[in-house]
């Protein structure tokens, strides 16, 4: 069975957590990390991960998740189905 894949995009200032929260919430929902890459730049903070969401049967509640947790830490955190992150981003 091939996964249902989704990227998962980060991007704030840096502060203490913001790893640990983002990865609570994909832990708490049961989805799996397959790909991480993060960085730090002067002080803003990014992040991108592509997730497993095989299991998941609503994105906008995931989507609400980190909404409450942006708000809490002032970050911007998006889901979206891997098919429509690449169409969106086609050069």
């Amino acid at each position: 069975m091939e996964n249902k894949r989704a990227v998962v995009s980060v991007v704030g200032k840096d502060q203490v957590g913001i790893i640990a929260n983002v990865t609570t919430i994909l832990s708490n929902n049961n989805i799996n990390i397959l790909d991480i890459s993060q960085t730090i730049l002067q002080d803003f903070f990014t992040m991108m991960m592509i997730v497993d969401v095989q299991e998941v049967g609503n994105l906008d509640k995931l989507q609400g998740e980190f909404d409450e947790l942006s708000n809490d830490l002032g970050l911007k955190i998006n889901i979206q189905l891997e098919e429509i992150f690449k169409a969106m981003h086609r050069v």
